[in-house]
């Protein structure tokens, strides 16, 4: 497989100084390193009797649709406040500049599937806490969570700690 850290661009002092932003454009644009990726997870996740992948707004959802589609599972997406149509739980959460609002909807899925919640990033895990919540509203259960990048000196795993989680791109400092 590609180094994938070479193909994720890194830009500073975005969205705010002294943040760096893992860029995951150029990756996806990379027909081959993008097929490399879902390949990777297809590996992993084909035969554990997956149901659906909960993908998280919105670069979760470019990853999340293509594993859905090879390995066979039904995509459920995880949206901000007011962007689904139907009725939906909502859970509130932290971020490290105030709060933010995830909803799914309420027949998103029937109680006792098997869930592999799945987004871009790992960072502080307020975003995967709220989706892991909002599954759980549902009767699902959490097999695991995924991320093509994790950065790791932020620590997401902590408020995780009650599922498995896998990364391919760590990263243990900005």
């Amino acid at each position: 497989m590609k180094d994938l850290k070479k193909i994720i661009r890194n830009v500073p002092d975005f969205p705010k100084k002294g943040i760096v932003f893992r860029d995951i454009t150029p990756l996806i644009g990379d027909r081959e390193a993008f097929g490399c990726v879902i390949d990777e997870f297809a590996k992993r996740y084909r035969n554990k009797k997956i149901d659906y992948i909960v993908s998280v707004e919105s670069r979760g959802f470019i990853f999340g649709a293509a594993l859905a589609y090879v390995i066979g599972a039904g995509l459920i997406p995880v949206r901000k406040k007011g962007k689904l149509p139907h009725e939906t739980y909502k859970v509130a959460y932290d971020l490290e500049y105030g709060q933010d609002t995830l909803e799914i909807h309420r027949d998103a899925m029937e109680k006792g599937k098997n869930v592999l919640i799945f987004d871009d990033l790992l960072a502080t895990g307020g975003t995967t806490r709220a989706t892991i919540d909002l599954v759980n509203k549902l009767g699902g259960k959490v097999m695991e969570a995924a991320f093509v990048i994790e950065l790791e000196f932020l620590k997401g795993r902590e408020k995780i700690k009650d599922i498995p989680v896998f990364s391919l791109v760590k990263y243990d400092k900005e």
